[in-house]
């Protein structure tokens, strides 16, 4: 991404999805796809809970699945 793009990396301070997941272990990670669109998503499982991985227009976007 350095040379396609800008990344940003600031401080977790609770505020990324995956703040409340550290140091538990990752259960899954499954791929979302779709035939005509290709990827979609990546969604990693933790034991109390999903975080989404999709990106947008070229960012990033994370949220959280119960």
């Amino acid at each position: 991404m350095g040379q396609n793009g800008h990344v940003e990396v600031t401080p977790a301070n609770g505020e990324t999805p995956f703040a409340e997941h550290l140091g538990e272990t990752i259960r899954a990670v499954r791929e979302v796809d779709s035939p005509e669109a290709g990827r979609l998503a990546l969604e990693i499982t933790f034991p109390s809970g999903n975080v989404r991985c999709e990106s947008w227009s070229g960012d990033l976007h994370l949220s959280t699945r119960p």
